[in-house]
């Protein structure tokens, strides 16, 4: 074999090749007019991702084309020398192909929910037109606002693509439960289930309710269940079947049929398992080289265990924030990926105008953990943004007075009234007067608790400043933007930094399905650039990054 001479400096166009050749015995045939010899030209030429791409050498300069063909030649005395070739790269050949059957969309990407309808109808209508599939954010709604917002959805995208969230909720199951409701009544046919701690029988409802037998007596799925989990214990759950006590007292209760329960013997809870790492809101911060390669070799533990006909996809979310990270994720095995935080500042999210504008100004060091509204008893936490808001401190001195106090009446007054003054902003009094409305109209049971148990009424009166800060998020309360409670990851930095100087930047810019496309056709593109350099060929490093530019979606 030949070898061709290591060169240390790179030619003028920003090229060169420096290792053995793969193509002695091939020659490249087609006009040199179409190959490009300048930098602008050759990058332009790498872009065509639908096309195939041909490194060659002529007169002593290496050149870019995506035309000609090669062929198999023994003449070693050749004008052109062919360095390297890449196949074309489209973003459709990124991750599992199954997930664009099995759910109708372009990519294997997906938007993941963020609650309170931050994942709006207009965000999953503008994703679901696109062929993307996207995840409306239905935890903490009520079930008016969650049934409006089928409708709306439903009436866009008739035929989909779209998925909506279920939020596990261990202080109030009625919600879960009137969410399921509501998805089997209209036929939502995908959910994304998240934060959940064990399977309840909600979630068994909707799987099993969808399950019946096809013309060739197959099992066929109706309900399609996303889950998204960060731990193994959790996730072994849904990819096993259901347990078999669940499906009996579904079936006792007349929610299924005692076929519908056999079935679902047969079939894993989930189709899809979004392998959770360092995300925003509800978040372990695990990281994801050493999370999604456990996860993958669970799923194959399991698929050898029941032998599914379709084995059970594992894609990645958390983190996932620029073309480099959505590669790293499929180049590990991922069988799609999940953007959240990032997609939270943009045009279509539900968040108010000042909270897009704070997080298109955020680093990745400007998060940090905070307690959760919905398990404050239980210490659980959730990421959030930090700069720009006073209420992840303030939030963690809340946690910390209700583990060091058995009621409000405990608290020093000095702290109760630096609450009233700094947090709440009215008596405590008032906040329990309006604890007490919601929760007579909500949860009567819960009230009732709080009367005889005066730890879980602080909780309460805690939890009121907690749940309405993400809401002030939302809606741009004025007066309240030092407490509002913006769910964030790195990952928001991580896409800033990415963008920056690009048309981007700027909030007004960035749309969704911009951002889908992006960062798909950029990993594709990063794809090609690491195949050309794993076959010997030196890049300028003006060609290893990719940028959002207009013109490359056109």
């Amino acid at each position: 074999m030949k070898t061709v001479d290591t060169v240390t400096n790179l030619h003028d166009n920003g090229l060169n090749f420096h290792a053995f050749s793969f193509y002695q015995n091939q020659t490249w045939k087609g006009s040199l007019s179409c190959v490009s010899f300048d930098p602008q030209s050759i990058r332009n030429k790498l872009l065509s991702l639908n096309q195939p791409c041909y490194i060659i050498r002529h007169e002593g300069k290496i050149g870019v084309t995506n035309d000609g063909y090669t062929y198999a030649t023994d003449n070693t005395d050749k004008s052109v020398e062919l360095l390297a070739v890449v196949a074309p790269t489209t973003t459709s050949n990124l991750g599992d192909p199954n997930f664009l059957s099995f759910h109708g969309v372009k990519y294997a990407y997906s938007t993941g929910a963020m609650a309170g309808g931050i994942a709006s109808e207009e965000m999953i209508i503008a994703l679901g037109k696109a062929k993307i599939l996207a995840s409306f954010g239905a935890g903490g709604l009520t079930p008016d606002r969650l049934e409006a917002a089928i409708n709306t959805i439903q009436t866009a995208l008739p035929n989909g693509p779209y998925a909506f969230n279920l939020i596990h909720s261990p202080n109030e199951p009625s919600i879960e439960r009137r969410a399921v409701e509501l998805y089997l009544k209209y036929g939502v046919r995908t959910i994304e289930a998240s934060a959940f701690l064990d399977l309840t029988p909600n979630i068994v409802h909707y799987r099993a309710a969808g399950l019946g037998l096809n013309t060739n007596n197959e099992i066929e799925i109706k309900n399609k269940i996303i889950a998204k989990v960060s731990r193994r214990e959790v996730a072994s759950k849904f990819l096993q079947p259901a347990p078999q006590r669940i499906l009996k007292q579904l079936v006792e209760q007349g929610l299924i049929t005692e076929h519908q329960a056999l079935l679902a013997e047969k079939v894993p809870v989930a189709d899809d398992i979004t392998v959770e790492a360092d995300s925003g809101g509800h978040t372990d911060n695990r990281p994801l080289v050493c999370l999604l390669p456990s996860m993958i070799a669970l799923r194959d533990e399991i698929q050898a265990q029941y032998n599914y006909k379709q084995p059970i996809r594992i894609g990645v979310a958390g983190g996932i924030a620029n073309p480099q990270s959505a590669l790293a994720g499929f180049m590990m095995g991922a069988a799609y990926i999940v953007t959240g935080s990032i997609n939270q500042s943009c045009v279509e999210s539900g968040s108010c105008e000042y909270t897009k504008k704070l997080l298109a100004q955020a680093e990745m060091a400007d998060v940090m953990m905070a307690p959760a509204a919905d398990m404050f008893e239980m210490g659980v936490k959730l990421q959030v943004l930090k700069r720009g808001t006073m209420f992840p401190m303030r939030a963690q001195k809340l946690y910390e007075l209700y583990r060091a106090y058995n009621s409000i009446e405990e608290i020093p007054l000095a702290e109760r009234e630096k609450l009233e003054k700094q947090v709440f902003r009215k008596s405590i009094a008032e906040v329990w007067e309006g604890t007490v409305t919601y929760l007579t109209q909500r949860n009567p049971e819960k009230l009732a608790k709080a009367v005889n148990n005066p730890k879980f009424k602080m909780a309460l009166i805690f939890r009121w400043y907690l749940g309405l800060s993400s809401r002030w998020s939302n809606s741009g309360e004025k007066g309240r933007e030092a407490d509002y409670q913006i769910w964030c990851g790195p990952a928001m930095g991580g896409f800033n930094d990415w963008v920056r100087g690009s048309y981007l930047e700027e909030v007004k810019n960035r749309h969704v399905v911009d951002i889908a496309n992006h960062i798909m056709i950029g990993a594709g593109y990063l794809y090609r650039i690491q195949s050309l350099k794993l076959q010997g060929l030196q890049l300028h490093d003006s060609y290893t990054q990719y940028y959002p530019v207009n013109s490359t979606l056109n």
